[in-house]
């Protein structure tokens, strides 16, 4: 009995260590298991800055609210400066799902939204807040949602009118660029500086810098949003405010992804989709339109006005020509684009502010 007692003690003991041990790490991998299935992280890849007012205002608020709403259920990682992904890919690739949610220009991949780039014609538009209320209205109205059905659209925006921007060299009149190198951020654009006699280049907004700098643009074609946020107006002096396009943006959810969320998580992503947040998109870059507008006027920069160029003399011939080009190169895919610019029409009196 005297050396049983001993070594039953010790063989309870190591028992009962060994137990514990197994509880706690059950424990542990229980606790793991269930804040892995709380948490449902998504990538959010755009190219604006971090520094931007688009990733401060927009995208970041955007995620802290999903974040909130859902009790941190959702947790958003975003990826600015096209670091996760270039921005003629970011579309594609939620699709793909290489990113769950992103933001880019239609424009930078030609001929893969024809319908929505309508938005972008001379005449639709003078403002972010009108451009982003015309948009998702098209897209509501299923007017060009088609365009979209590879991914879960979460809203539309755009930017407020795009203007001309150079380096001492005045633009008045369209025969002003001829000869010049111009960056068009999309067909359209591209349609109208070569109706005027100028040379489109096309470049993403990330490139645009290290091109002037380079001398291989003599100007810029862009709002005043981007020129600020990309800091161009630190290379550029001579400014024409000619409201001649707006570029549309995309904001969208990789398919598979928003399906795999339960449903009280997708009613958070639904809570903040569509208009309302379109409307605080609007809001942020008509803001900073004006702020960089000011900056410009007290750096003592160049500024010429043209509000109304579909009825000024000199520049009403050549937006009407790229205009009529663009509606034609659409109408030859078998897509009826008159009637998509009347609606388009129709959306941006609608949301006339």
């Amino acid at each position: 009995m005297r050396k049983t007692l001993p070594i039953s003690l010790a063989l309870a003991a190591l028992i009962g260590f060994t137990g514990c041990s197994q509880s706690s790490d059950t424990a542990t991998g229980d606790n793991a298991a269930v804040s892995s299935e709380e948490t449902t992280i998504l990538r959010f890849a755009h190219f604006w800055p971090a520094t931007s007012s688009t990733h401060k205002d927009i995208f970041d608020y955007w995620a802290k609210k999903v974040e909130e709403e859902s009790k941190g259920r959702i947790k958003v990682e975003i990826y600015p400066s096209a670091t996760l992904s270039k921005p003629d890919a970011t579309y594609d690739n939620v699709a793909k799902g290489v990113v769950d949610i992103g933001s880019t220009l239609q424009g930078y991949t030609t001929g893969r939204f024809p319908l929505t780039q309508i938005a972008e014609l001379p005449g639709l538009s003078n403002s972010a807040t009108q451009m982003n209320c015309m948009l998702q209205t098209l897209y509501d109205d299923g007017v060009i949602s088609s365009e979209y059905e590879d991914t879960h659209l979460l809203f539309m925006m755009g930017t407020g009118p795009g203007g001309l921007h150079t380096v001492d060299k005045p633009i008045r009149k369209p025969e002003d660029l001829k000869g010049m190198r111009i960056r068009g951020p999309s067909a359209i654009t591209g349609n109208i500086i070569e109706a005027a006699g100028g040379t489109p280049v096309g470049l993403p907004v990330t490139d645009l810098y290290t091109s002037l700098q380079r001398g291989v643009l003599d100007g810029i074609s862009l709002p005043w949003d981007a020129m600020g946020s990309f800091k161009l107006t630190e290379l550029t002096n001579t400014h024409t405010n000619i409201p001649f396009y707006s570029s549309p943006i995309v904001v969208t959810m990789n398919k598979d992804k928003y399906a795999s969320l339960p449903d009280d998580l997708k009613k958070v992503i639904d809570d903040n989709s569509g208009k309302a947040m379109a409307a605080v998109a609007g809001k942020v870059f008509d803001a900073q339109d004006a702020k960089f507008i000011a900056e410009a006027k007290a750096k003592g920069d160049t500024m010429i006005d043209i509000p109304n160029p579909l009825s000024d003399p000199d520049w009403k011939a050549p937006l009407e020509a790229g205009t009529q080009k663009y509606l034609k190169d659409t109408e030859a895919l078998g897509l009826d684009a008159q009637t998509v610019y009347q609606k388009a029409q129709e959306a941006s009196a609608a949301c006339k502010s």
